[in-house]
């Protein structure tokens, strides 16, 4: 196998003279690059004379180098040894090739909050409809509850019920240290020590357990069945249900609906006890109030008025965050970017529509739940 010769260019009274060997294995030994490299950025002058006859061989790499220095056009003065001028030929097609132009977008915004607004009304007719096949399977479901998707609802239960006990509960009390400490630093400014009491049990009842369970939820919960339904659709098994004659709300929506509205409220009781006792402790240490004290005087401060308040919103978020949850769980297509897309959005909404249903029970019952 010959020996490539080493790449060499001269200049000579206005003529550059190339040698050797102008391949890509030749340019890499030693300096050879760095050194063409120099003697090419320190040509000056257009009418130089190019002398390419005395090459060995040339690949594309090479003749790069001398398109780049030549500034991507082929000189006037240009010698070239046979085979060496397809090498260039394809260089000067390839720069005239011009890219298309980038498509502008055309939408205004106006035009973009008009669609906005249809994908918006599109999902809340989705979420209509939904709604009135769970009223549908409901119907069917008391009309033969032996028939009913027990284990499904006992399993959905399980899940969103037990398995949330340890991150509210965790969570519930943090927050119950939280406020009490917060609210008993102020209290102390004013002596209303034995007012905290009070705080607590009308915040953290009416308002903190309930929102806070609900968020939980809507987070670990509601992520988990859009991904649950979302995976069927990629593995179409929501398809082989229907081949079956399986109909997707009795089995898969109306035990996730029916589930969080049993859970819910029971992990809203969970949470005011644990937030409660948290704040019992944080009590204890700021202001030195007994335990037996709070106990004693919580009854009094919270009328029974605000615990139903508090369950029935556990009902309330517990259906909405299932209900929501599904909807976008069913319109994840198959593919695994719509998945990832799809759950961020549920949980997003569960918990906006969350958040939304409790500003409206404040506003129904503003004058329920407290005592004169």
């Amino acid at each position: 196998m010959p020996t490539a010769q080493e790449p060499t260019l001269t200049l000579n009274a206005g003529a550059v003279a190339a040698t050797g060997t102008w391949q890509v294995h030749a340019l890499a030994q030693g300096k050879a690059m760095a050194t063409i490299t120099t003697f090419l950025k320190a040509l000056k002058g257009d009418q130089l004379t190019w002398d390419l006859s005395a090459v060995d061989s040339m690949d594309h790499i090479g003749a790069q180098l001398f398109w780049n220095a030549w500034g991507k056009t082929r000189p006037a003065n240009l010698r070239l040894a046979p085979g060496l001028e397809e090498f260039f030929k394809r260089l000067e097609t390839t720069g005239t090739l011009e890219l298309p132009r980038a498509r502008q977008n055309r939408l205004t915004l106006v035009m973009k909050l008009g669609f906005a607004m249809l994908l918006f009304f599109e999902h809340m007719a989705g979420l209509l409809r939904l709604i009135g096949q769970v009223v549908l399977d409901s119907w069917r479901f008391l009309r033969h509850p032996l028939r009913g998707p027990w284990k499904e609802i006992s399993a959905n239960i399980y899940h969103a019920g037990f398995q949330a006990l340890g991150i509210t509960a965790l969570v519930g009390f943090l927050i119950g240290i939280v406020f009490s400490y917060l609210s008993a630093q102020q209290l102390r400014n004013f002596g209303g020590d034995i007012f905290l009491v009070n705080l607590l049990g009308m915040a953290i009842i009416r308002e903190l357990g309930p929102l806070l369970a609900a968020i939980l939820v809507a987070g670990r919960s509601g992520s988990s069945i859009t991904a649950q339904l979302g995976v069927m659709r990629v593995t179409e098994e929501l398809d082989a249900m229907l081949v079956m004659g399986i109909s997707h709300g009795f089995r898969l929506i109306l035990p996730k609906v029916l589930a969080l509205a049993v859970a819910m409220p029971l992990l809203v009781i969970w949470t005011d006890t644990i937030a409660l006792l948290g704040g019992m402790v944080s009590a204890k240490m700021e202001l030195n109030l007994s335990p037996q004290y709070f106990l004693l005087k919580l009854p009094e401060a919270v009328p029974l008025a605000n615990y139903l308040i508090g369950i029935g919103k556990g009902v309330v978020f517990g259906m909405l965050i299932a209900l929501v949850s599904c909807h976008f769980g069913l319109r994840i297509k198959p593919n695994t970017e719509s998945l990832g897309r799809g759950t961020t959005t549920s949980v997003v909404t569960a918990i906006t529509a969350v958040i939304l249903a409790d500003a409206v029970f404040a506003i129904i019952f503003s004058g329920v739940g407290f005592s004169g």
